[in-house]
């Protein structure tokens, strides 16, 4: 099977490092999307030991002028782009009577702005391919709360939204987009983790950055070509369960 090219931002740790990896050993080509050159850079040559071929490219997605140098170097390098994984954000929460604009427009730029761009751009590029796979990470913070997650829970409740109406504007290029909504997924210490928190889980575990990875790699296939505009929840059925304090 011919290798893929794969855009995946936020890729320097956690889900999308994972991400990242997951389609590497698939046997594509992944672009590296990271902000933190620091961490871009070392993520790149771990991949690179590892004998895969990952191409680290330095974006910031909540600047429209860094997204598209980023796909014209996967244009001029590559060609073109198969998969995008829409996974850079920031989870940052604030007292809703402290926050500042900047601190608002920071993470709607980051979450929201970032994902409608990338997207746009990626889908130019594979319009002129006979299509592609577009993945948007939002949250089940799109569709359950907690206090002081306002910016945050309004970026991934737009991101469904922005999910569907892509869908319906790229379909004529067949180009899929659909959303995973990751629940709690740990990307430091697993082991550190207590029983009480896995027992919050139908599935009687926590997830981790592999669980997502995998629903990537699902809307990422082209024989799903049928599945767009949708959301997809990976949470081990934690927004599903009733909880009561003892």
């Amino acid at each position: 099977m011919e290798n893929e090219i794969v855009v995946v931002t936020g890729a320097g740790r956690g889900i999308g490092n994972a991400i990242a990896l997951a389609f590497l050993q698939k046997g594509d080509d992944v672009i590296l999307a990271e902000v933190d050159q620091e961490l871009g850079i070392e993520a790149e040559k771990k991949f690179h030991k590892q004998g895969y071929r990952a191409h680290f490219f330095q974006t910031d997605v909540s600047k429209v002028e860094d997204i598209e140098k980023l796909m014209e170097y996967v244009l001029k390098k590559f060609g073109k782009i198969d998969v995008l994984i829409n996974n850079a954000g920031i989870s940052n929460f604030f007292d809703p009577f402290e926050i500042t604009e900047e601190a608002w427009t920071r993470i709607i730029d980051t979450n929201l702005k970032g994902i409608f761009f990338c997207s746009r751009e990626a889908a130019k590029l594979m319009k002129l391919n006979g299509g592609g796979s577009i993945v948007n990470i939002a949250s089940t913070r799109a569709i359950m709360s907690e206090p002081n997650s306002e910016a945050y829970a309004a970026s991934k409740g737009g991101i469904l939204a922005l999910t569907h109406a892509m869908a319906a504007s790229f379909s004529q290029y067949a180009i899929t987009v659909n959303a995973v909504l990751p629940g709690w997924i740990e990307t430091v210490d697993y082991s550190k983790l207590k029983e009480t928190d896995h027992a919050q889980h139908l599935s009687g575990r926590v997830g981790k950055p592999e669980d997502i990875a995998r629903a990537c790699l699902f809307f990422g296939n082209k024989q799903n070509n049928f599945i767009t505009g949708t959301q997809l929840v990976v949470d081990g059925g934690m927004t599903r369960k009733m909880i009561y304090e003892e």
